[in-house]
């Protein structure tokens, strides 16, 4: 089942905030990034992005981010003075093509200063709320603000904003066939610890949701499959998502359609046969990897 890494433990009360926050970034990533615009009662127009969010209800649609407190000195930021000023919000989707001013928009400008103008954005009006949109952003989402929850009152203190899209637009051009969302035309972003981004596009892989079917399990596995030293963890995950065993009929006409494969079986080779069987995984070939294991499970 693979090797445990040596550990240090850690009593969050026994490190300064600024290292906590450290760690938990860096841990907990990547992260989607929320592109706030905001405004305030008398019409200024705020422009920031917050890694702490995601969306968390369909039905009501509610999206959540979470403006902390500055852990230098305590103050809290324009984004959220505004949300519980005008209780409005537009959560804008940051793409690859602008991360850049996206950045360049965290710049903590005065109260006052626009970040649309700073970060070179264009601004388009909304339909229902005062904030206006990014028009460089592929999806952006109108919201009314139900809610503020403040989670403490020392710096590093997250302020959970509840968000309740009202409206969204989605620009066609990431849109497939059937009209959802492409996440490679998305082209997405997202934080990291540190200075470090990741963009989708770039790592994206697909790992089928054990849905339809209810898989055997790990538990299940042969115990020389379950105590490999060359299949990981992720391999195993695979290999325990499927309904059954492949059948001695499936297994016999496997061997008899490839002397490689019958060699190779014939050999008793337990790490050989693993890597190839860890190789038909990493290709997608599930049930190739399942016929060459079973043979060599009924082979000894």
């Amino acid at each position: 089942m693979g090797t445990f890494a040596a550990m240090i433990s850690i009593d969050p009360k026994d490190i300064s905030t600024g290292k906590l926050h450290g760690y938990l970034l860096g841990a907990v990533s990547p992260r989607p990034i929320c592109f706030a615009s905001t405004i305030d009662g008398k019409g200024n127009v705020n422009l920031s992005p917050f890694s702490f969010f995601n969306v968390f209800s369909a039905n009501p649609p509610i999206m959540i981010f979470s403006p902390a407190r500055r852990v230098r000195n305590n103050t809290t930021k324009h984004t959220l003075e505004n949300a519980l000023e005008t209780k409005e919000v537009v959560i804008n989707i940051v793409s690859y093509d602008m991360v850049q001013q996206m950045s360049l928009s965290s710049t903590e400008y005065d109260k006052g200063i626009n970040e649309f103008t700073k970060a070179g954005f264009n601004a388009i009006a909304s339909d229902l709320v005062k904030p206006p949109r990014v028009a460089e952003a592929p999806v952006q989402f109108e919201c009314k603000v139900n809610e503020v929850v403040a989670l403490g009152d020392n710096g590093g203190a997250g302020n959970l904003v509840i968000c309740e899209v009202i409206k969204l637009h989605i620009a066609e051009s990431i849109l497939d066939g059937d009209g959802r969302i492409d996440p490679e035309k998305l082209d997405a972003v997202a934080r990291m610890g540190g200075n470090w981004y990741s963009r989708a596009k770039e790592g994206m892989f697909e790992v089928p949701k054990p849905l339809s079917t209810i898989g055997i399990g790990v538990d299940a596995l042969p115990e020389r499959i379950r105590n490999s030293r060359v299949l990981t963890g992720n391999d195993l995950g695979m290999l325990g998502n499927i309904e059954a065993l492949p059948t001695a009929a499936v297994v016999t006409d496997f061997l008899n359609a490839s002397e490689e494969n019958k060699s190779l079986i014939a050999s008793g080779n337990t790490e050989q046969i693993h890597k190839k069987a860890q190789q038909l995984l990493c290709d997608g070939n599930l049930s190739e990897a399942w016929k060459l294991l079973a043979a060599h499970e009924s082979n000894t």
